[in-house]
């Protein structure tokens, strides 16, 4: 058995610890089971972001007769789409692959890796043990207990990254981030897109009346049913069908269509690794339980990213990563603060948030709330941006911004301003300290907050 200093299981933000590490000149132990990467680069943000943004181009161009503009499509090479994708992500791959291989220090195992005891796992049929574990397992598409699911060829958010054909029609199971962006994504490659929600609306953890604008807004360009759960899925001659029972009124109802994507969640891989065979706690969901500075159950052992479960997105998870790193290797703890995490959702319109929602800070605050259309400045008028709005929630007692909301044309951009603000206190000052350009879209910010009440 061979001993480490550290082992790291997962290339996506565990290659940041590999980093501090060795240049701290400990031995250092990868074991990832690939692709080298982690989910992001491989099969998340970047790839589904490189399919989304000729999608929003072609949205945009749909959308041009409100401007007086006389457009048309004539052909769209979705094959080249989604090679160009494929390509990048190869490319980076390699980049990556001669990157680690160059590392001194480093033993990289590349497999299933998983606990036979304590600090040891087996790794490609050799075990090792270490004085410090970093568990940045990832996560992994959650398939839901319907009848037939597995007599169908059904879609993923990793699959769906190989289709070398575009499906004449799809039915989304699901009505989160992964949903409503590839929903985008479909219809505007031609797909008849039908998406079944179970929950009462589109991103229920948005803010009620955006979820509320993206659902009408998407619904120009799909069918959508919410309060619809699917029952059953029965593969056709012609592809398939899902048996969906209405929430609301317990009626069956039947949908066809030629794929079927799965996209109702996400599921730890802690059962993967077999965590309980180190002491590691996972929680109801099981995911694995840490504490504010990001450690385990166990001593030394450590998890970030998806496999905690708390907060599923790329930047936190390299934030985790750092605060991870310093916590087990510094005897001045930090406290890893999810009070300010922004997300975006690449759907059409986009949305971007962070922070607290209205009804979530009204548990807890006295609050006032701001909110302005993007019609309401001059670049959005320009714009004939009829529906978009910003949403901010301040505390009313210590003037501090609590959470921001935004929903239309660059949203994950704008809201950057609020994100740096709270970043540093969430003092108003540091919307108001800056002039903004006029006429521009980030006006929109500072008349969000000049609409406090």
């Amino acid at each position: 058995m061979k001993d480490y200093d550290v082992i790291v299981i997962g290339s996506g933000s565990g290659s940041l610890i590999v980093d501090g590490a060795l240049s701290e000149g400990l031995k250092v132990a990868l074991v990832d089971k690939g692709p080298y990467g982690g989910t992001c680069l491989n099969l998340g943000c970047i790839p589904s972001k490189m399919l989304i943004y000729p999608a929003d181009r072609i949205a945009e161009i749909q959308e041009a007769g409100k401007l007086g503009i006389d457009a048309e499509i004539r052909s769209i090479d979705f094959g080249s789409i989604m090679e160009r994708m494929r390509k990048s992500r190869r490319e980076t791959q390699t980049q990556i692959r001669k990157g680690v291989e160059q590392l001194e220090g480093l033993d990289f195992y590349e497999g299933e890796g998983h606990f036979v005891a304590d600090y040891t796992l087996e790794a490609n049929g050799e075990r090792i043990k270490g004085k410090k574990v970093f568990i940045a397992s990832g996560s992994r598409t959650l398939i839901p207990p319907i009848k037939g699911v597995d007599s169908i060829d059904y879609l993923t958010n990793e699959t769906v990254l190989e289709l070398k054909e575009r499906p004449g029609s799809i039915i989304i199971v699901g009505g989160g981030y992964i949903a409503v962006e590839y929903a985008h994504f479909f219809a505007a490659m031609g797909t008849g897109v039908t998406i079944l929600e179970m929950l009462g609306g589109l991103a229920q953890s948005e803010e009620r009346e955006i979820s509320a604008l993206l659902e009408r807004r998407m619904a120009k360009r799909m069918r959508i049913y919410t309060n619809t759960q699917a029952q059953e899925i029965r593969k056709t001659s012609s592809g398939c069908t899902v048996v969906a029972k209405d929430g609301k009124t317990g009626k069956e109802a039947e949908y066809s269509a030629e794929r079927v994507m799965i996209a109702v969640g996400r599921r730890s891989n802690a059962d993967l690794l077999k965590v309980e065979n180190t002491g590691v706690e996972v929680d109801k969901r099981g995911f694995i339980k840490v504490d504010d500075y990001l450690e385990t159950s166990k001593k030394n052992i450590f998890a970030v990213g998806d496999a905690n479960g708390q907060q599923m997105f790329l930047h936190v998870a390299n934030r985790e990563a750092a605060v991870a790193w310093h916590n087990s290797i510094s005897r001045e703890r930090m406290v890893m603060d999810y009070s300010a995490v922004p997300h975006a959702v690449y759907s059409h319109p986009q949305i971007a948030s962070v922070g607290l929602t209205e009804e979530s800070a009204r548990k807890d605050y006295r609050i006032q709330v701001g909110r302005v259309m993007y019609s309401d400045t001059a670049k959005g008028e320009a714009m004939m941006e009829e529906e978009g709005f910003a949403k901010a929630i301040v505390d009313e007692d210590s003037g501090r911004i609590l959470g921001f909301h935004i929903i239309g044309p660059y949203a994950p951009i704008l809201i950057q301003e609020v994100i740096n603000a709270m970043a540093t206190g969430g003092s108003l000052q540091g919307i108001y300290g800056g002039l903004h350009i006029h006429p521009a879209l980030p006006e929109l910010i500072q008349r969000t907050f000049d609409n406090l009440e």
